[in-house]
């Protein structure tokens, strides 16, 4: 039996989501309409929030870079995606599929830590209001942003490392449309209980160190508000919450769902399924969430708007 091992490795074929042409056609449509979306929306939440001099605070100075991780790890895989639903080429280089893991791994992880980062934002406005300003100071909010990101290098940098002690026998075709651990492990001829319980153990300690800061905070934040007396000001407080609530609770569902389990449990249908969700579908609908169910941007954008439509009207004339 022929075995390759890290860099001796042909390159890999990516076998996609369907072998219906149909199918492939009609995916690539939509993968593209949804990439389209993702990309102005994201782009639009960065431009709205750095041009709208009253959006410059720490809640939507995270929301940017949300939204630049957002359209980063899309744009790892959404692309090649997309080539190899158009194209009868399924290949991807060694390099080429481990950098890919590389930074898919290294912007969920970020994004994982930011949206902490965000619930304590939101657990100092609600319950401190008073020392928020000192609190969330501009150093602050950039050292939890700097965490963010060693959180993300920190685990991509393991995972590959841990990926790469692979041996493959006889087959480089992995089962998924894009490179990530579970389709790899399962290609893999030797034993993977060691790779899989420091990859498990990784990346449950960060989902569960994120988890236990939100739900804290949360915890919090809730106790403050059943405190509050007028009907008002409760819902004022909900509203700033419900967003960043609905997108955790939909990022985190599927996460968990697809890594938190042993290979064994590997499902090539459910898994392909929810990684189509987190990888091009969640980083579409974060841009909607945060601006159809908030009022500050929905103004900021016609503050925006207007702004700029009167200095074209200045131009002209």
């Amino acid at each position: 039996m022929e075995t390759w091992n890290n860099t001796k490795v042909p390159n890999f074929i990516l076998m996609g989501l369907t072998d219906s042409g149909e199918m492939q056609v009609a995916l690539s449509v939509l993968f593209l309409l949804i990439y389209l979306i993702t990309v102005l929306g994201n782009l639009g939440m960065i431009m709205i929030i750095h041009l709208d001099l009253q959006l410059h605070t720490p809640m939507y100075f995270f929301l940017t870079h949300l939204s630049f991780i957002d359209l980063s790890y899309s744009s790892v895989i959404t692309p090649k995606t997309l080539e190899n639903l158009l194209t009868s080429t399924k290949n991807i280089s060694f390099m080429g599929c481990f950098t890919q893991l590389y930074f898919f791994v290294l912007f969920a992880g970020a994004e994982i830590f930011l949206l902490s980062a965000m619930a304590y934002d939101r657990y100092v406005a609600i319950c401190n209001p008073l020392q928020y300003p000192v609190i969330m100071s501009s150093r602050f909010c950039w050292t939890l942003l700097a965490g963010s990101y060693m959180t993300g290098i920190l685990d991509s940098s393991v995972n590959v490392i841990c990926m790469s002690r692979l041996t493959f026998c006889n087959s480089n075709i992995i089962h998924h449309f894009f490179c990530d651990t579970s389709p790899m492990l399962a290609l893999s001829c030797r034993d993977t209980s060691d790779i899989e319980m420091m990859i498990f153990i990784l990346a449950g300690s960060t989902l569960m160190m994120s988890l236990i800061t939100i739900a804290m905070s949360y915890a919090t934040i809730l106790s403050t508000i059943l405190k509050i007396k007028s009907s008002s000001g409760k819902q004022k407080a909900f509203s700033t919450c419900a967003s960043h609530l609905l997108g955790v609770t939909i990022f985190y569902g599927t996460m968990i769902f697809t890594y938190l389990k042993p290979k064994k449990s590997y499902s090539l249908g459910k898994d392909q399924v929810a990684s189509v969700f987190y990888t091009i579908v969640i980083p579409m609908l974060n841009p909607l969430i945060y601006s159809l169910r908030n009022k500050e941007v929905k103004n900021a954008f016609f503050r925006v708007k207007k702004k700029t439509g009167g200095s074209r009207q200045l131009k002209g004339q």
